[in-house]
């Protein structure tokens, strides 16, 4: 027998201990190991019924995601919890920790079950682009309903062990070791001669009106498929017989199996675990970080204290005036009454977190003590020098001293310090108490130390953290500044910013550039155009028909007016009609006719665009893998999760093709379209971007 599983006897029941830490993954190993117990204990004379328990932190975590994209080796999932099922012992599941997907299943095929009150319980396949595949689609909904199984598989989230008890999925919910309790409840059991109970003979669950579940669920996932397909599995236990709903949930699972989007979410699951594991890392031991200093209150920066608070640090937040520093306040405590109203945190947090831990000042000198500093004024290379300067006279030796820059050069920063060794580059996101990216910026002089803390810190407030080297716009607004450019020429010649909204989000974008546009500001690019401008080469072409509408005052989503008119109160907005006008006229002055673009033409160009100056930005070393690209446009810039990223999205198109499309569009503008050295050689070598991920990780 494996030695994954323990074997022991307790009177007239044998207990199957899951030993395969650190969350017992469903390995080869734990489910030949499971099959081979079963057989044990089925022939151990006088055993009457079976507990399955996990060692350590969970009952099973899931499939082991070493074996993902390998064949699959006997005994398979579906096959074995068939056969748990089928015993002819009571069989009893005492769970713990969490019981994720094919754990989910396993305990799902036993007889009874009984958790800890602090377990979850999940299906979260959707997530890697499939279904559940060991029979999850087919039992669940006899036990909870058809509704409440398409809203748990659908959504992939756990739930907690109160919520699956209410729901039919557990049977008890009892504190204490989880083999006592087991224990406990099998013989309980078994004094009252329950029978074995599979849940594939209870009654099917009664039908919904499955083809408009259907595609409310393909509208929700904004062009995700498994969840959809998920809503079919469903169905399939409502109408078919149980063998024949197996039957058909495998099908559906092989199908998906083979789909260009399970590539991609596949490509993220293991992408957000790598991001951050950098060889220079290795070995290189983190400055402390307890307390933190943030220099202005604004929206970002009280999203910076905010993230820090909820982190279990103290936090010093410096504003100019002390008018400033109320409204300072005010907003990071309206941030925690989010998280207070959330549950995320008790009053009683939340009176130590704004009342203790949190200090608001207008004086430098309150920030002696702080291990860590985060600059988040204004986008001014002069103003940012000017508070590295005062940070450099009054910050402790050792302080980390970090702008929160979204485009300037951080080495010009660090230059103006006495220390440049302890500067570097910390690009949240707004609101950074919500986005998940970090951009950990490197300047040529930060200590390998200070870049091991900046990716501590992002870890301890739960960001995914991208190192990225300087240039304008770093990783992530350098290649949007690029694709934006794209869509900006496409309207210029035809295509109106609507059609490219729509296109973009039918393609899985949660908005569209020029939405992004009005609710970031439009004051941002016109400030950054003007910025520009010295330096800009003759032959680029830049629409100057926004900036007539800026000049106005109109900055967008916070005017009421931008590429969208917006109602009081209201998020959406409808088109504006002075932007056709604009564009007209601009058109007009340069002598374009317009022409007609396919939705499949707006988003070809759009994603050649990002694909071309990111694979610049790989071979420039300003990220250093694909993997950190795709991570950043994933995490901070609304790109759908089941293309993988832009890099893995030219991968599956293959770079031969999309190497020949911006061949192509070079023909009317060779300055723009300037095919990346780095595509060039990979198509030459026949090689991918994910051939460079691994290289990078070898």
């Amino acid at each position: 027998m494996s030695d994954k599983i323990a074997y022991a006897r307790h009177g007239d029941i044998a207990v199957l201990r899951i030993e395969n830490p650190p969350v017992n993954a469903l390995s080869q190993a734990v489910r030949q190991g499971l099959w081979d117990a079963m057989d044990r204990a089925e022939s151990d004379e006088g055993v009457r019924a079976v507990v399955i328990v996990g060692e350590g932190r969970a009952f099973i975590a899931g499939a082991d995601i070493t074996e993902f994209g390998k064949p699959p080796m006997e005994p398979h999932l579906p096959v074995l919890c068939n056969r748990i099922e089928a015993s002819p012992l009571l069989v009893v599941a005492s769970m713990h920790g969490v019981s994720l997907g094919g754990g989910l299943e396993v305990a799902l095929s036993t007889h009874y079950r009984i958790a800890q009150p602090t377990a979850r319980v999940g299906l979260p396949e959707v997530n890697l682009g499939l279904i559940p595949g060991a029979g999850a689609t087919q039992r669940l909904p006899r036990l909870t309903g058809a509704q409440k199984a398409v809203e748990m598989i659908t959504s992939g989230a756990p739930i907690k062990a109160g919520a699956a008890l209410d729901l039919g999925i557990l049977d008890r919910v009892t504190e204490g070791e989880p083999e006592a309790v087991g224990l406990a409840y099998a013989k309980e059991l078994l004094e009252q001669d329950a029978a074995p109970r599979p849940v594939s003979q209870l009654p099917a669950a009664d039908p919904l009106d499955w083809d408009a579940t259907y595609d409310a669920v393909l509208a929700k996932g904004r062009g995700q498929i498994s969840p959809a397909v998920a809503v079919r599995a469903v169905q399939a236990a409502s109408e078919l017989p149980f063998a024949q709903g197996l039957e058909k949930e495998r099908e559906l699972f092989m199908e998906l199996m083979q789909t260009d989007q399970r590539q991609g979410m596949i490509h993220a699951f293991f992408s957000e675990r790598a991001v951050s594991n950098l060889p220079e890392l290795k070995g290189v031991a983190s400055r402390d970080i307890k307390a933190v200093g943030v220099i202005g209150g604004g929206t970002m920066g009280a999203g910076i204290a905010t993230a820090a608070l909820l982190a279990g640090m103290e936090v010093v937040l410096i504003e100019m005036k002390e008018e400033a520093a109320l409204a300072a306040h005010e907003r990071i405590s309206g941030n925690l009454a989010g998280a207070l109203k959330r549950g995320k945190i008790s009053q009683e947090k939340f009176d130590a977190l704004t009342q203790k831990a949190l200090t608001v000042s207008t004086n430098y000198d309150s920030l002696g003590d702080v291990d860590l500093v985060v600059e988040a004024v204004f986008e001014d290379m002069d103003v940012k020098k000017q508070v590295f300067a005062k940070l450099d006279a009054v910050c402790k030796p050792g302080c980390v001293l970090a702008s929160n820059t979204s485009y300037l050069d951080v080495d010009e920063i660090a230059a103006s310090t006495s220390r440049p060794a302890d500067v570097i580059g910390l690009h949240f996101f707004s609101p950074a108490h919500i986005m998940k990216l970090l951009e950990v910026v490197v300047a040529d002089k930060t200590a390998p130390d200070v870049v091991a803390t900046g990716f501590a810190l992002g870890k301890a407030l739960g960001k995914i953290s991208v190192r990225a080297g300087v240039c304008d716009g770093f990783i992530g607004n350098r290649i949007l500044a690029t694709y934006r450019t794209a869509a900006d020429h496409m309207v210029l010649d035809g295509a109106s910013p609507y059609q490219i909204d729509k296109a973009l989000v039918d393609f899985g974008f949660a908005m569209g550039p020029f939405a992004v546009a009005d609710l970031a500001g439009l004051d941002i690019g016109w400030m950054t155009r003007k910025r520009k401008a010295p330096h800009r080469h003759p032959d680029e072409r830049v629409p100057t028909y926004i900036d007539k509408l800026c000049e106005e005052g109109h900055f967008g989503q916070k005017t009421g007016e931008g590429y969208y008119i917006y109602a009081a109160g209201k998020r959406a907005g409808v088109p504006n009609p002075k932007i056709a006008e604009l564009i007209a006229e601009e058109q007009a002055e340069l002598g374009i006719t317009p022409r007609p673009f396919s939705d499949e033409d707006i988003v070809r160009r759009y994603m050649c665009a990002m694909v071309n100056e990111a694979a610049k930005v790989v071979g420039e070393g300003i990220a250093r893998r694909p993997l950190d690209v795709d991570m950043t446009l994933l995490f901070g810039y609304g790109f759908p999760r089941y293309w993988g990223g832009p890099m893995k999205w030219a991968d599956i198109q293959g770079l031969d093709a999309v190497l020949a499309d911006i061949e192509s569009y070079a023909q009317d503008d060779a300055w723009f379209w300037q095919p990346a050295p780095l595509l060039k050689t990979l198509v030459a070598e026949g090689r991918t971007f994910d051939d460079l991920n691994k290289d990078a990780g070898k």
